[in-house]
């Protein structure tokens, strides 16, 4: 059975504190969530978890996420010299960006694919790190997961998504992952 690894982390800190988007690395991860096809569960990592979430990321098959390469592995980056590109994996905002040559949100394709929305935003989960409220981040993150999951899953069986333009007209998209 092939493991494909579905991968999310959450921030400690936002780009504004860091000095600008060109110091991803400076960020921290506060939570990481993977779920594991060969598992079949979903597993939640703290900052000193990183090593062994790394570890599951070698490991998978092929990492599947969403803005994964520019974001998430330039987080890990802070962490490791292993050069985590070199990962088998599938950013989807990648290829959707090639296909329409402009960026879409995960929110934006689970609501017009499956009427369904994340339960917050990246900002908020700042937040709550800075309250201690771990338990609230790792829920979040879980569920970016599942949708994560979700849309890749639909894709891979329809060979489309959809999403919804900024005038609100539902679109459709085609994949081939």
């Amino acid at each position: 059975m092939k493991n494909i690894v579905y991968f999310d982390l959450e921030t400690q800190k936002s780009a504004e504190e860091v000095g600008g988007w060109d110091k991803v690395r400076d960020l921290k991860m506060s939570v990481g969530v993977t779920y594991s096809t060969q598992r079949g569960g979903y597993r939640i990592y703290g900052e000193q978890d990183v090593p062994e979430l790394i570890r599951e990321l070698q490991r998978a098959d092929l990492v599947v996420g969403f803005n994964v390469v520019r974001f998430d592995y330039e987080v890990l980056h802070g962490y490791t010299v292993f050069d985590l590109s070199q990962l088998p994996t599938l950013d989807m905002l990648v290829v959707l960006h090639e296909r329409l040559k402009h960026r879409l949100s995960l929110d934006s394709i689970a609501h017009a694919t499956f009427g369904l929305e994340k339960t917050s935003e990246g900002l908020q989960a700042i937040q709550w790190f800075k309250e201690g409220r771990l338990m609230e981040i790792a829920e979040y993150c879980c569920y970016d997961v599942k949708l994560t999951k979700l849309v890749h899953e639909h894709g891979a069986r329809h060979r489309q998504l959809f999403y919804k333009n900024r005038f609100g007209a539902k679109l459709s998209v085609s994949v081939d992952w």
